[in-house]
């Protein structure tokens, strides 16, 4: 069998598999430096758009090339998997992102990265790879839009035109060589729905995103006191926000996942009294394995008290 076609056989057989792991898709791009987000995310940086997330000051150099993070790496596969939930928050309740509801995601899809590596090492031979979920310096949207899995929209999410926008985005760095996907032609046009929703007016242009003024980062990023100039514009987000992803039109193909990890009933029921009346201890029941832990039991009272005191 020559290269190419075992090229083919290993990208087919690991799409297949993922797929079979219970991710929604698949796609495989040429580890190399990313010289175009290079200077993207420099002057992102330059212009502290990352408030205090000191943390994306670090590993500059690893964010953009995959090869100082695996040794010999070839390939990154990119894997999206849906979390649009079929059940909606209780109408009276304090707003939380739909990525939240249930079990932290990184515990699950670490879980079927572990499985999918663990595949393509008994079935192909030894490979040398490590898996990423948005815990590590890791382009995931760059690496997702390069294997053809979506475009990045305006809002700077990654947008699907299958399934909108509400899906996790995890990658397996191998030292595997394998057939490459091509990007996909960008589908936002004219529309402008997500820059025009922001309350905080974090979309400062079209794709180009202000994290320092973002709900998601005033509620969980941030450890300090949330500053007066937002106040009366949380729309009752507590934990996240989904504003600019429940106005994108594209997410009317969102379809309801299929990972029965991802719902907590009992936080969905909960209720605004319940929200502002939970103690520590009901909060580290609830939310034991959440990724609402990462804001932490006295960063969550200090979002609801902003909230009612703002409004």
């Amino acid at each position: 069998m020559n290269k190419i076609s075992s090229q083919a056989k290993y990208s087919q057989s690991i799409k297949e598999e993922a797929i079979r792991l219970g991710f929604d898709y698949c796609g495989i791009a040429k580890a190399d430096f990313l010289e175009d987000e290079a200077p993207r995310l420099e002057q992102w940086l330059l212009n502290d758009m990352h408030g205090k997330m000191s943390y994306m000051e670090n590993h500059f150099d690893k964010r953009l090339d995959p090869r100082l993070l695996v040794d010999g790496a070839k390939s990154v596969v990119s894997l999206l998997l849906n979390y649009y939930p079929s059940q909606q928050q209780n109408e009276d309740a304090f707003k939380i992102s739909k990525y939240a509801y249930g079990r932290d995601y990184h515990l699950v899809i670490k879980e079927k990265l572990k499985d999918l590596l663990s595949f393509i090492k008994t079935n192909i031979g030894e490979v040398n790879g490590r898996a990423f979920v948005d815990s590590a310096p890791v382009l995931d949207k760059a690496w997702a839009a390069k294997a053809g899995l979506g475009w990045i929209g305006k809002n700077s999410n990654l947008l699907n035109k299958n399934i909108g926008s509400f899906f996790f985005i995890a990658e397996l760095i191998i030292d595997l060589e394998l057939d490459y996907d091509v990007p996909v032609q960008e589908y936002c046009g004219t529309c402008t729905r997500c820059i025009d929703a922001c309350p905080t007016d974090a979309i400062v242009a079209p794709y180009a995103v202000d994290g320092s003024k973002c709900i998601s980062y005033f509620t969980i990023e941030l450890k300090d006191a949330i500053p007066n100039e937002v106040a009366g514009k949380f729309e009752d987000w507590a934990f996240g926000c989904d504003i600019c992803q429940d106005v994108c039109p594209w997410n009317r193909f969102s379809k309801p996942h299929k990972t029965p990890e991802f719902i907590n009933e009992q936080v969905l029921k909960m209720n605004k009294h319940e929200w502002e009346e939970i103690t520590e201890d009901i909060f580290n029941k609830i939310f034991a394995d959440s990724a609402i832990r990462r804001t932490g039991y006295n960063g969550l009272k200090r979002n609801l008290d902003f909230i009612k005191r703002s409004s």
